[in-house]
């Protein structure tokens, strides 16, 4: 059995983005980690919320104004960021954008 996972491409994972559109694919799930990879139409977003676990974001391509807290800030191609658990977040994309997420889940 393979303990790893491979993929050339993560662009080849994301469904077409339409417009208007938000979409996901959620590529792994494991007890300790969920990755899935997120695709947003320019003005789209992901309105206030929170994680109950650690998260990490890490944008592929495009340029959103992200919210951390009280905090805005503009998060374009390469930017990352760990957000602990519980910080209200939003993102709106100002143009169409690729972004991976990182849900590390905590054990018992």
């Amino acid at each position: 059995m393979t303990s790893y996972m491979f993929i050339e491409n993560l662009d080849t994972l994301l469904p077409e983005l339409t417009p208007g559109s938000v979409v996901s694919r959620a590529f792994l799930k494991t007890d300790s980690l969920n990755a899935t990879l997120f695709g947003f139409d320019a003005g789209e977003g992901l309105t206030e919320h929170t994680s109950s676990y650690p998260a990490v974001l890490h944008f592929l391509d495009g340029d959103a104004e992200l919210t951390l807290g009280e905090e805005k800030m503009q998060a374009r191609a390469g930017a990352w960021v760990y957000m602990p658990p519980n910080l209200p977040h939003s993102i709106l994309a100002k143009n169409a954008v690729k972004m991976l997420l990182l849900l590390i889940i905590k054990k018992g």
